[in-house]
């Protein structure tokens, strides 16, 4: 009974802040959702062990503080009630209507999608976001309700099992922290990311946490006296300036620390203050008094009022020095970029700016998203889009100018051939060359924030991008339409490259087909892409649309699975069935006096099955039983007699080299960790390698020497502890 009143009370006051903001018809719709919601979830509860219930009230509450509309509310309390309850979206469309079926339609995961063994835990994530971005095209509400969904979830995921935790936030940072961002919703933004870096690297959470909490006893002391000072200052010149304060998220400044590299006290921007005025003049004006009042760091001011962001942020920023020595930030906005900062997408509904003409930058604040999709339609691959939002949406990128003065922004680390196809896409397929501030640079150069693009161009017919390009640019965009290009232009060299593309990765991983079972084979992977035809299937592989490598684990389960049922069990024909010698821990039969030498392609180790190969003049190779070099059928091989029975001793007592590959979040002592683990678990490493990747990880690659294969588990396991180590493979 206690949990029924805790819940009645908590709709009690979603409701007294509902009913402030909307009208009595809409209040009674709400009321009748709440009502089918707490009936189907009746019973059901969540990990925490609370009522189901609590979290669509939950939802739906910060949908309120967003100021979305009555029609989002009703989906928030609704969103759950299809996919885990014997409601329909039939019922739920005919007692609602079709603009909330259709909300609820496109937040509902694909959770009840059977997934088959061929289909990767990627690829459902990437079919949920296309279903999410297609739902998001119709209607952006839809993510905005799916964006509270997960911000409630992260707050209660300390409830779920540890891998579950690690897996929800680095699929928030990836997916839906970016997505806010480029929504321009600030305070889900910056919540989201710092409650998944709590969990993807908590040691340096639980660091920064203390640094911001031992700096905020001094901090908010200077932050009040600085804002006191400048309101004396500004008020004389503009007499309804607000001025407020804040310390940097958790998140802001761990970028800067471990993937910048920078020390808690190298970051400049910690402390900030606000100015927000009423017009633009008022915003300049401040600017200079700021200016006149404490010394400005060169290189960080920027003007985002003339430059919007692409999210249609805009502020003007700068970072000055204050007498004590402290650096800070100072944003100057208006009342209405500052609603747009705050709110992003959602003032739309929240400050009504769809009625006073806000239509058109609304339209052009939603463009991505069908960039997006139709990027995803040109591969045919769902992944395109999580590789776009990854790459396009992170938060940093350069504003970069023409030679006429206009201002390009694409994200960092892009090249000239990037900034060509953000100018136009004709443009960057004319391109022959560029100059930067008036000299040539190679089309690789990465473009900086203030520089002054030039792309040079060919009116010769025919001229195109090179496919070299699709490794040079950095943006799905100009990715796209490079590939694009080549698709349109080049469709007989493309299937005549992707034919021969096919056919030599499938002779690499031994596939054998004959003619009449390999046509049908590729006919099923025509429709498993959505592709027409065979030559369509070789045209997206040709161009670059579809990598063949990716397709590769889904063609061998297949291929094992039916074409090859030979290889479910290796049969051996042993030259004899008396074991004899017993050599580094392995007993080979049939073989005396002989030297064993085990093969690098798969480095067996005891545990693992295995069978033994007879070299001219090199006495045994020892391969795992599942190698690729070991025929699929012995008996029916070239030389059967050469392959032998062989089997590891009880007794081995040798050591082993293994080598295990890890993916890391890249942070300062990490490989000091990892080493401690190995060293815990007395283990020699022998190799040890890193390299980092684009995306802010690194790969380490360490060999070590094991007794086998259950003390390599056991070393796996201690390494996948590791704070930031993500996956460990062998």
């Amino acid at each position: 009974m206690a949990e029924n009143v805790n819940v009645k009370r908590l709709y009690s006051d979603l409701r007294g802040k509902i009913a402030a903001v909307h009208n009595e018809d809409e209040l009674k719709i709400i009321d009748k959702a709440f009502g089918v919601a707490e009936e189907y979830h009746g019973g059901q509860l969540r990990r925490s062990g609370e009522p189901y219930i609590i979290h669509p009230i939950a939802v739906a509450d910060i949908l309120v503080d967003l100021g979305m509309d009555w029609q989002s509310l009703v989906a928030a309390l609704l969103h759950d009630v299809v996919e885990d309850t014997p409601y329909t979206l039939e019922q739920l469309r005919a007692d609602f209507g079709d603009e909330v079926a259709t909300l609820v339609d496109g937040v509902t995961k694909l959770g009840k999608v059977q997934i088959t063994s061929r289909e990767t835990k990627e690829e459902q994530q990437a079919e949920n976001v296309r279903k999410m971005l297609l739902a998001m095209s119709k209607d952006i509400r839809v993510i905005i309700v799916k964006l509270a969904d997960r911000l409630h979830n992260m707050r209660t995921l300390e409830f779920v099992d540890p891998q579950k935790q690690r897996d929800k936030a680095l699929e928030t940072l990836e997916i839906f922290a970016p997505i806010s961002h480029r929504l321009g919703i600030r305070s889900v933004k910056e919540e989201l990311e710092d409650r998944a870096i709590r969990f993807l690297d908590p040691v340096a959470y639980a660091s920064i946490e203390e640094n911001v909490k031992n700096s905020s006893r001094s901090g908010n002391d200077f932050l009040e006296n600085t804002k006191e000072k400048i309101l004396e200052r500004v008020r004389l010149t503009v007499p309804n300036a607000q001025i407020s304060g804040r310390i940097k998220s958790v998140h802001g400044i761990y970028r800067k620390m471990y993937m910048q590299g920078k020390q808690f006290d190298e970051i400049y921007d910690i402390y900030a203050v606000r100015i927000i005025v009423d017009t633009v003049v008022d915003c300049y004006n401040c600017l200079g008094i700021i200016h006149d009042m404490y010394k400005p760091l060169p290189g960080r001011f920027k003007d985002y009022i003339s430059t919007p962001k692409p999210n249609m942020y805009q502020s003007l920023h700068t970072t000055v020095i204050g007498k004590e020595g402290t650096p800070f930030e100072v944003q100057i906005r208006t009342w209405e970029m500052h609603r747009t900062a705050e709110y992003g997408i959602a003032a739309h509904w929240k400050y009504k700016l769809g009625i006073n003409g806000g239509k058109k930058s609304f339209d052009e604040g939603l463009q991505w998203i069908r960039e997006m999709l139709e990027a995803q339609q040109e591969t045919g691959d769902a992944r395109e889009i999580v590789s776009s939002i990854k790459t396009d949406l992170i938060p940093d990128e350069v504003f970069v100018y023409t030679p006429k003065g206009d201002v390009i922004n694409i994200p960092q680390g892009s090249t000239v051939i990037d900034f060509a196809y953000a100018i136009h896409t004709e443009v960057g397929n004319k391109m022959t060359g560029a100059k930067v501030d008036g000299r040539m640079v190679p089309l690789d150069y990465v473009v900086k924030t203030g520089e002054i693009v030039e792309i040079l161009t060919t009116s010769q017919p025919g001229k195109g991008p090179s496919r070299d390009w699709l490794n040079i640019a950095k943006s799905s965009q100009a990715k796209s339409k490079i590939r694009s290009w080549f698709k349109r232009e080049k469709r007989d060299e493309n299937i005549a490259e992707g034919k021969a593309e096919v056919e030599r990765e499938f002779k690499r991983n031994y596939i054998r087909l004959d003619e009449e079972d390999y046509q049908t084979f590729l006919k099923k992977l025509c429709e498993r892409q959505h592709m027409e035809s065979l030559d369509d299937f070789y045209a997206a592989i040709g161009f670059g649309g579809l990598s063949i490598n990716r397709l590769m684990p889904y063609i061998k389960e297949e291929y094992h699975k039916n074409y090859d049922k030979s290889r479910e069990e290796i049969k051996i024909t042993p030259v004899e069935t008396v074991s004899r010698k017993k050599k580094d821990g392995v007993t080979v039969e049939g073989i005396d006096n002989c030297l064993i030498k085990f093969s690098r392609c798969c480095n067996p180790l005891p545990g693992d099955p295995i069978i033994g190969f007879i070299t001219r003049g090199h006495g045994v190779s020892v391969h795992k039983a599942d190698c690729t070099n070991v025929p699929k059928d012995i008996k029916n091989c070239a030389e059967p007699a050469r392959w032998v029975k062989a089997h590891w001793n009880k007794d081995v007592k040798e050591e082993y080299k293994a080598t295990i590959t890890m993916t890391c979040l890249s942070r300062i002592g990490l490989m000091a960790d990892v080493s401690m683990q190995v060293a815990n678990m007395k283990v020699n490493i022998t190799d040890i390698n890193t390299r980092d990747t684009k995306d802010g990880r690194c790969i380490l690659s360490i060999t070590v020497k094991v007794g086998g294969i259950e003390h390599l588990k056991n070393l796996i396991a201690k390494i996948e502890k590791v704070d930031g180590v993500l996956s460990v493979e062998r």
